[in-house]
């Protein structure tokens, strides 16, 4: 599961480095690339997106 957790920890400081820096800033660039190397080491290994993302419950499926 290390590489989930490496993915999962990327993922999350590049969407707080959107949502305080914004888009343009190299260290969100920085950090998006950081998120998209994890994830692509964890497919790598074999692991699905489902295992990085899990499906929601607590949608309405209905609309």
């Amino acid at each position: 599961m290390h590489y989930i957790h490496a993915a999962r920890t990327a993922q999350q400081r590049a969407v707080r480095a959107l949502a305080v820096r914004g888009l343009a800033h190299p260290l969100t660039h920085l950090l998006l690339a950081a998120a998209a190397t994890a994830a692509a080491q964890a497919w790598d290994a074999g692991h699905h997106v489902t295992d990085l993302h899990p499906a929601r419950t607590d949608r309405n499926q209905g609309g």
